[in-house]
């Protein structure tokens, strides 16, 4: 009887990104799993998963962070007191003799692509343990066909090495009642028209530029405000203070993190979503976006295209007048905004759980 063991240990608010790929994946293996397969899952004790349990399917608790030395000992034991066949590992920090045969998910080469926005500890960090897990690994996992990409050109892999998968929104997010929106425009104090950001303030995600863009539009558009949620950190106050600087402050609402239930909501009230990130291993958010019914202004680098298709309006994310134009552009114009939301709903359709969970099944059974 194949035993397959995912280690779901990031499905913690501390990877936001990573947690929803590994939750949603582990919910939608169970399903589709044979009569006499079985799958293990590991989980933080501190945030348990919400999965069925029964004969084949098993979830346990490892008190055990992927950040802490113990687990190169105690994951190789776990996996042979249960006897695991195939161990998915969906980060790269992990135990790097495991003692079975090992798949790694991979999501992106920030650190790599933007290296002036990490010390030089943790480049070297992140480039000795990416090279341990891709030889731990006896198959890697990239979340786009562009991150695939990244990894064949970075690491001289071999073609047949590495296997894209592309993500999906989780199933909350869906196009919500007018009472759940007014509700959370209450109780958050949201303004009648807004553009929406929803991420963090990293340097990559280029918020300056956004600021900038919001800057030249919103004198034109004394109605709308730019909203922007997500995680803040605190060692890149550089968006807040361009905003400042350039007398915009309060025509921005920082709303900071919001918990996850009340993100369908928040999409669904914006009257459109910006994404001007400058590299996206796959970028969740915008598919979000759609799933909602939100139309979307993105970024045209790295895997966005391959996810947006042609359900958002593109633009230049280095050059700040192409941001601005792609929001007046959608801002402007009623119909393009109704088009743009029934393009999305139909490019989210071809992403689902179920499909990222049959072909990664395929692997683990090829293994």
């Amino acid at each position: 009887m194949p035993h397959y063991v995912l280690d779901a240990r990031t499905a913690t608010p501390h990877f936001p990104g990573i947690g929803r790929y590994v939750a949603n994946l582990a919910r939608a293996l169970i399903p589709q799993l044979a009569p006499d397969e079985q799958l293990t899952v590991f989980f933080d004790p501190a945030y348990p998963l919400d999965l069925p349990s029964g004969d084949a399917v098993h979830s346990l608790p490892v008190d055990v962070s992927p950040f802490s030395l113990r687990q190169q000992w105690v994951i190789p034991r776990l996996l042979q007191q249960h006897k695991a066949d195939v161990y998915h590992s969906a980060y790269y920090l992990m135990p790097y003799f495991p003692g079975v045969p090992t798949l790694l998910t991979f999501y992106d080469l920030i650190p790599i692509h933007f290296p002036e926005y990490s010390t030089l500890k943790a480049r070297l960090l992140f480039r000795w343990a990416t090279v341990l897990a891709l030889r731990t690994a006896r198959h890697t996992l990239a979340i786009s066909e562009a991150t695939r990409r990244d990894f064949l050109t970075r690491f001289r892999l071999q073609p047949e090495q590495v296997t894209a998968i592309p993500l999906a929104a989780d199933p909350a997010f869906t196009p919500q009642p007018p009472d759940a929106v007014t509700a959370l425009r209450t109780r958050r104090s949201l303004p009648d028209k807004f553009i929406l950001y929803l991420g963090s303030n990293k340097p990559h995600k280029n918020l300056v530029r956004l600021i900038e863009a919001w800057a030249i539009v919103q004198a034109e558009m004394p109605d709308v405000t730019l909203v922007i949620a997500g995680a803040w950190l605190p060692q890149h106050p550089e968006p807040r203070q361009r905003a400042q600087a350039l007398g915009i402050d309060g025509r921005v609402c920082w709303l900071g993190p919001l918990p996850g239930a009340d993100l369908p909501a928040l999409y669904t009230a914006a009257d459109i979503f910006v994404f001007p990130s400058l590299y996206e291993g796959f970028g969740l958010p915008v598919i979000e976006a759609m799933a909602c019914g939100t139309p979307v202004a993105c970024a045209n680098t790295s895997s966005l295209p391959e996810v947006l298709g042609d359900a958002a309006v593109l633009f230049d994310p280095t050059q700040t007048e192409a941001i601005a134009d792609a929001l007046r552009r959608v801002l402007g114009d009623a119909d393009l905004r109704t088009d743009l939301r029934r393009q999305g709903l139909a490019q989210v359709a071809k992403f689902s759980w179920s499909q990222t969970a049959q072909e990664t099944l395929v692997l683990y059974r090829q293994q």
